[in-house]
């Protein structure tokens, strides 16, 4: 009876071929090709990035919100998990170098692995670090505008969790969300935030500075505009400061990947059906549905 039952195990096996009876049927036998040169207006050709592991290019595991979710917390965790919950408009800006994370021995190595795995090799940026430049000279700390990285981290998570040709890696954060609004990309969806509940692993998105202006109809634009996003981390909160809200993981927030609690409605929106943000700091213009293959990994904790 064993051998029978054994026998007609294997058989269903050979049957079901590339199924669950296989460890990792997605694996490629490749590297991926991804988009690159996303910032010079177009939405790149696609080329092997050699920057990008092994282990994502060729999708050891499907891509899915779990691995991205816990990427993002892993860096905020790294940068000592800070929360950042004031207005931005409202902070005082360092007057010294030591008090930058993204300049602090560790750190500053780690911005430079965000720009180095998530840009395409032949740009400038590929070779920025927290505080140093292209030709390895320490920039002035009051420059570091010029070398802000905060898409450089979306692009980062992106990458190593496998989306490969499924997002626009770029410096720019408007390069994916005019992508994502102009259908241009195949692994992201853009919604108005007022018709739209973010999910776990999703991307909130806001103009910055005179770009605030900027909302889900002006979308997408015909020109780059300053912006931000985080990764939805956790939803259907109820809690300090807002009561119900959800949580976003951010790079270049203070210097630092920073967490952000979001003001939600009951249903978890972050806008009114008229597009009218319930966050008084953050006029957010669009979310950005990211496309997965799964939710969690197949094999997780194996």
């Amino acid at each position: 009876m064993t051998k029978i039952v054994a026998r007609k195990s294997f058989m269903l096996c050979v049957a079901l071929a590339a199924t669950s009876c296989s460890p990792h049927p997605q694996v490629s036998p490749t590297p991926a090709q991804t988009p690159v040169a996303q910032y010079r207006g177009g939405f790149g050709t696609l080329a092997y990035d050699p920057h990008v592991p092994d282990f994502a290019t060729r999708n050891f595991t499907p891509f899915n919100r779990q691995d991205v979710v816990a990427i993002a917390m892993r860096e905020w965790r790294l940068f000592g998990m800070p929360v950042d919950d004031d207005d931005p408009e409202l902070r005082p800006e360092p007057t010294t170098a030591s008090v930058k994370p993204e300049r602090a021995p560790g750190l500053w190595q780690r911005v430079g692995e965000y720009w180095w795995i998530g840009q395409d090799p032949q740009e400038t940026e590929a070779s920025w670090s927290g505080k140093y430049d292209a030709e390895g000279r320490i920039f002035p700390f009051e420059s570091d505008g010029h070398y802000a990285w905060s898409a450089a981290f979306i692009s980062y998570v992106m990458r190593v969790a496998g989306a490969n040709d499924r997002f626009p890696y770029s410096p720019n954060h408007s390069t994916y969300i005019n992508a994502a609004a102009s259908g241009q990309s195949t692994g992201l969806r853009a919604h108005d935030p007022g018709s739209y509940v973010p999910k776990l692993g999703d991307l909130i998105c806001t103009g910055r500075g005179g770009s605030k202006s900027v909302r889900f109809s002006s979308l997408p634009t015909s020109y780059g505009f300053p912006a931000h996003c985080g990764f939805v981390v956790a939803t259907g909160q109820n809690g300090q400061p807002f009561g119900r809200q959800l949580s976003i993981i951010g790079g270049n927030i203070d210097d630092a990947v920073a967490l952000t609690h979001v003001p939600t409605d009951s249903n978890g929106a972050v806008a009114s059906a008229d597009g009218h943000s319930y966050d008084t700091r953050y006029p957010w213009c669009a979310v950005l549905e990211v496309l997965y293959d799964a939710d969690a990994e197949p094999d997780a904790g194996r």
